[in-house]
């Protein structure tokens, strides 16, 4: 009972974190509401339509509350650890506990029944289904608590209790039905399956078309470029061209080819990447050769890239898997590992491989800058990207979460440990093959 309870627990704050995560864009708008909310609201129940009771100071702490949650994004690394307990606590203040307070003390009259029923709702938009259970009645339980605490003679017959029933069900039926955020993440992942998809056909064959044009010049482009020198030299009568521009052609076809290849390559880890990963064909695979094969086949822009990549060739190992599918694993990692070595100015990227007795190990590390603590846990999360600084354009958030997908379907994992501003070291563990 007591590891059941650690692993609701356990979800329930991987949730919360999510939550935030989400709904972090929105914090300062619902700060504002909140901090002028509460004291706003005094004077409307106090001096507009009086109450039986109001509390000035209870009010005044909660617009105190969410005066941080406003300026989320100005807090430091290390405080932004805390944000998703700090959320938790705020918003059980201001919702469940509060509203349920307040009803408390007013004896269940109309105004604030409509206002627990409207809080309720908000508590629905907000939360999974997990952590509504959990606040609700956290929430509850301490405002019946400072209820008692707080009144000279707590009536427990309060008409409220009446619509008990209504709530609950309300609640329930609303955990049920408050699917939004798995229909958020389906319609993300269908857009973005489209999208790649008309990227794909726009772009693949046009692309394809140029490459063949320029794989016939690059054959005969030589032959062109030394009749014109002979014609120059002998002077024949020939339109002028300058040298440099002469030698540039030497190597344009080569380029041109390369972009081709390192577009056609994008193409290929955008539409893998956002499709579901199939691996019902499993064969030996060497992971020494999928490794080669993926830094061959890699489009790097310029050899200074290739040159970040050191590859520690030790005792090869095998696993039963796809070599297509990992070759794109290490495509995504390859390409996230330079563009921030790059980004940063420094580092460079090791692999290497670990044999071990119970398991085998492919280790991708970079000496770049590091993955924030309060992101690591959520980067192999679809569609979770984040950014770190105003000009970082990168990622959509599905290259590592098809990686884990991927090692999953193989039996493996994916794991990460970084230190911001030091390393970012990947660890993918590929279960004993028997050969």
């Amino acid at each position: 009972m007591k590891g059941i309870v650690k692993d609701l627990l356990k979800r329930a704050y991987a949730n919360m974190e999510r939550n935030v995560l989400y709904f972090e864009p929105r914090f300062l708008p619902f700060g504002l509401i909140a901090v002028t909310g509460f004291p706003l609201y005094f004077f409307i129940w106090h001096y507009l339509f009086p109450q039986p009771y109001e509390n000035l100071p209870l009010r005044l702490f909660g617009s105190l509350l969410f005066i941080p949650v406003m300026f989320a994004k100005y807090w430091s690394t290390r405080m932004r650890h805390y944000l998703p307990i700090y959320w938790y606590l705020a918003t059980l203040f201001a919702l469940p506990f509060f509203f349920t307070f307040m009803l408390l003390k007013n004896e269940g009259n109309t105004v604030w029944l409509l206002s627990a029923l409207a809080s309720t709702f908000l508590m629905l938009l907000l939360f999974d289904w997990l952590n509504l259970f959990v606040q609700f009645i956290l929430g509850t339980t301490l405002a019946w608590l400072a209820y008692i605490l707080t009144t000279d003679s707590p009536n427990f017959n309060l008409p409220s209790l009446e619509h008990l029933p209504v709530y609950l069900f309300i609640i329930v039926i609303g955990a049920v039905a408050n699917y939004s955020a798995v229909v958020i993440r389906r319609e993300r992942l269908r857009a973005m399956m489209t999208t790649a998809s008309t990227i794909a056909h726009e772009l693949r064959t046009p692309l394809t078309g140029i490459k063949a044009g320029a794989g016939g010049l690059k054959q005969h482009l030589p032959a062109l470029l030394k009749g014109y020198r002979m014609a120059r030299d002998q002077g024949l009568s020939v339109e002028p061209i300058r040298e440099v521009f002469l030698n540039s052609m030497d190597g344009v076809l080569e380029r041109i080819e390369s972009e081709i290849d390192h577009s056609i390559t994008s193409i290929d880890m955008l539409l893998n990447n956002t499709k579901p990963v199939e691996n019902n064909i499993k064969n030996l695979c060497s992971m020494i050769s999928c490794i080669e094969t993926a830094l061959q086949r890699y489009p790097f822009s310029s050899e200074q890239e290739r040159e970040l990549i050191k590859f520690e060739k030790g005792e090869d190992f095998k696993f039963y898997g796809n070599d297509v599918l990992m070759m794109h694993v290490l495509f995504n990692l390859i390409k996230n590992a330079i563009y921030h070595v790059t980004k940063a100015g420094k580092g460079d990227i090791t692999i290497r491989l670990v044999n071990l007795p119970d398991r085998r190990q492919l280790i991708f590390m970079d000496t770049g800058p590091g993955i924030p603590s309060y992101v690591l846990p959520h980067i192999f999360t679809r569609f979770y990207s984040w950014k770190w600084d105003s000009n970082d354009h990168s990622g959509t958030g599905i290259g590592l979460a098809y990686c884990r997908s991927t090692m999953e379907s193989i039996g493996g994992s994916i794991t990460c440990n970084s230190i911001e501003g030091q390393y970012s070291q990947f660890v993918l563990t590929f279960p004993v093959a028997n050969d």
